[in-house]
């Protein structure tokens, strides 16, 4: 696909970002290789390869699921001004 200065023109107007001339043929040139760069990508043959998770075949180590923290509610709980059964309770901000 081909990149002309009128693309990017358009394009940086509906981003509402200014470009310059000399920035929009330096960016018609850089856009101009990266959709290049694509359809190489896209011409691979990738018939009977399996999608990967990940690119490395590697296992993920996890941690241990347990508690490593003591309940401290009551103590943060102890300054507001108005709880019930575990909750801060705040105005009502929808009505």
């Amino acid at each position: 696909m081909a990149i002309e200065l009128a693309d990017v023109s358009r394009a940086a107007y509906l981003a509402r970002i200014g470009v310059s001339e000399a920035e929009a043929a330096r960016y018609v040139d850089d856009l101009s290789h990266i959709l290049d760069m694509a359809d190489q990508l896209a011409s691979v043959d990738t018939n009977g390869i399996e999608p990967l998770a990940h690119p490395l075949d590697a296992l993920q180590p996890l941690r241990r699921d347990e508690v490593t923290e003591t309940n401290h509610r009551d103590d943060f709980q102890a300054c507001a001004p108005a709880v019930a059964d575990g909750l801060f309770l705040v105005p009502r901000v929808v009505e």
